[in-house]
C-alpha cells in the first residue's frame, strides 16, 4: 500500500503543497475555510506527518521524558496511573512520552537533554534533598516535578498537598473522639530516601495532632503481609489505646485490615482506618474505607499542561499543590 504524501494532500484539498505545510506546522495564519479543508483532506487520506521532518522544522523533537520511579517502595499501580494519564494528555499535544527511570539520576537526565531526543522532562519520586535539582536549573529544556524538594527556587511543582493530607486524617480521627491516634507511613526505604510526598505526609499528621492534643505514634510500614502484621502487633502492644489509624501506603491497606481481624480488632468499632489512596483501592476494601484520594490522573495531566505551557513560552506558577478531598466510608465512626 502506497505511503500518502503531503502532495496527496495538496491534490486532495485543493491547494499548494506549502499550504498544507503551514496548516500543519502553524508557522503562518491560513483562512479558517482552507485550514479545515485541509484537515478534512489529512482525515480522509489518513495522512501521517513525517516525525523527523516534522521535528527538523520546527526544532521539537514532540517528545517528552517522564522519569517513573521503578524501585523499592514504590507501588506500581499508582504509578502507572500517573504515567498513563501522562500519556494520554501529552498525545493530546501532539507529543509522545519516553520513559526513564530515576536510579539512572543527574547523568540520565543529562544524557537525554544532551542527544536532543525530547522537549521537556518531567520528573516523579522527588526527593527533599534531591540531587537532580541543580541540574535541572542549567538545562535548556524545561521541566515540571510531581513532587517538592526543599528549595524549589526556580522550578515548577505540582502534586498533591500531603502535608495538608496527612493533617486532614489525623483531625478526621480527633472530630470522631479518637484521642490515640497512628501513622502506618511508607516503607522505610521511602523515608531513608527522604522522598518528598511522604515527608510532608508525616509531618502534616504530626503537626496536627499536637495542634488538637492528640496522642500519636508514626511508623514506616512495609508490603508483606507478615511484615505489615508484626508492625500493626507491635504498635498495638505498645500503644494499646490506639483507636485510630492512618494509612499510606496502598500496598499494605488490605495488609493491614486483615492483620486488625487476627488481632481481634473490629473495623470500626474498636479500631477507626483512613487511607491515603485512590478511590478503587478505598472502596475495594472490607469495609469500604474512609480515604483521602490520591489525584494521580489529575496531577499527571496537570505536569504536562504546565510543560506544554512552558515549551510554547508561557508563564506557569512555580508552586501547584492540589487541595486533598477526604470521603467518610465505612471505616470509621
Amino acid at each position: 500500500m502506497r505511503t500518502v504524501t503531503i502532495a496527496d494532500v495538496a491534490r486532495h484539498a485543493g491547494v499548494a503543497v506549502s499550504t498544507v505545510s503551514y496548516v500543519l506546522s502553524g508557522k503562518r495564519a491560513i483562512s479558517a475555510t482552507t485550514r479545515q479543508r485541509v484537515l478534512d483532506s489529512v482525515r480522509t487520506l489518513g495522512y501521517h506527518p513525517n516525525a523527523g521532518a516534522r521535528a527538523l522544522a520546527s526544532k521539537r523533537a514532540n517528545v517528552i521524558a517522564l522519569v517513573l520511579p521503578l524501585r523499592a517502595g514504590m507501588n506500581l499501580p499508582v504509578l502507572m496511573q500517573f504515567a498513563t494519564s501522562v500519556v494520554t494528555t501529552a498525545r493530546q499535544y501532539d507529543h509522545d512520552v519516553l520513559l526513564m527511570t530515576a536510579d539512572e539520576g543527574p547523568d540520565g537526565l543529562r544524557r537525554v537533554a544532551a542527544s536532543a531526543l525530547v522537549d521537556g522532562l518531567l520528573l516523579m519520586d522527588v526527593e527533599v534533598r534531591d540531587q537532580r535539582v541543580p541540574l535541572l536549573r542549567e538545562l535548556e529544556e524545561p521541566s515540571v516535578l510531581i513532587g517538592f524538594p526543599a528549595d524549589a527556587a526556580g522550578l515548577t511543582c505540582v502534586d498533591l498537598d500531603f502535608g495538608r493530607a496527612g493533617a486532614l486524617c489525623a483531625e478526621h480521627l480527633v472530630s470522631r473522639g479518637h484521642r490515640e491516634i497512628a501513622l502506618l507511613g511508607a516503607p522505610g526505604v521511602v523515608y531513608e530516601r527522604g522522598t518528598g510526598f511522604a515527608e510532608r505526609t508525616l509531618q502534616g499528621f504530626n503537626e496536627a495532632s499536637e495542634q488538637v492534643r492528640a496522642v500519636a505514634v508514626a511508623v514506616p510500614c512495609e508490603e508483606t503481609f507478615d511484615e505489615v502484621f508484626a508492625t500493626v502487633k507491635e504498635l498495638l502492644e505498645e500503644h494499646p489505646g490506639t483507636t485510630g489509624l492512618v494509612v499510606h501506603n496502598e500496598a499494605a491497606v488490605s495488609h493491614v485490615l486483615s492483620a486488625l481481624r487476627q488481632l481481634g480488632r473490629r473495623v470500626p468499632e474498636d479500631v477507626s482506618v483512613v487511607a491515603i489512596c485512590p478511590d478503587d483501592v478505598a472502596e475495594r476494601a472490607s469495609p469500604p474505607l474512609t480515604s483521602v484520594l490520591i489525584p494521580a490522573s489529575e496531577v499527571g495531566q496537570r505536569a504536562v499542561q504546565l510543560l506544554m505551557a512552558k515549551l510554547d513560552g508561557s508563564a506557569v506558577p512555580d508552586s501547584t499543590l492540589l487541595a486533598p478531598r477526604l470521603t467518610i466510608r465505612e471505616s470509621t465512626r
